[in-house]
């Protein structure tokens, strides 16, 4: 008998802890995400670093010798940055990047990584791609694309037309 109400009150219980099937599959994600973020987070504070600033450094390096304006580094980050101008002022007090204004608009700020910031990125390479490991390297290719595609497909009605995550 107690044996049978502890199953009957766990399976109410889990009735009752979604509004909706959409409900779950947010908090699913984001349960997910804060999982996976924690190796991440591990990982980039040992090099006094913040996901974010890696994911600068890392489209900078793509831009190399270019430089990028900050507004188009800032539309190309994973997550939105809303304070692109500090990020990049802890990256330049480091000396991984250098930033020019332009002559004829001190507006416009163009961002470019230095020796310094793609030495950074060399060194954490490998380290990247453990982590990447560890956070998803039990899952076989195959669900590795069915999630990739699962994800685009969720995000893609709220992703700006011009995004380069289409």
């Amino acid at each position: 008998m107690v044996l049978m109400m502890t199953v009957q009150s766990r399976q109410i219980r889990k009735s009752r802890r979604f509004d909706s099937l959409e409900q779950e599959a947010f908090l699913n994600l984001w349960r997910t995400y804060d999982r996976l973020r924690a190796l991440e987070d591990d990982l980039f504070g040992r090099y006094d670093l913040t996901p974010q600033q890696y994911n600068a450094l890392r489209l900078l390096r793509s831009a190399h010798p270019g430089k990028l304006p900050t507004l188009e580094l800032a539309s190309r980050l994973v997550s939105r940055a809303p304070d692109i101008t500090r990020l990049l002022d802890k990256l330049e007090v480091r000396r991984l990047i250098v930033r020019d204004r332009l002559p004829d608009n001190r507006r416009v700020v163009h961002v470019g990584i230095t020796a310094g910031g793609l030495d950074l990125l060399d060194e954490l390479r490998n380290a990247v791609r453990e982590c990447h490991v560890r956070q998803l390297g039990h899952l076989s290719q195959k669900k590795l694309n069915s999630l990739i595609v699962l994800l685009k497909a969720a995000r893609g009605p709220h992703e700006d037309s011009d995004s380069t995550w289409q």
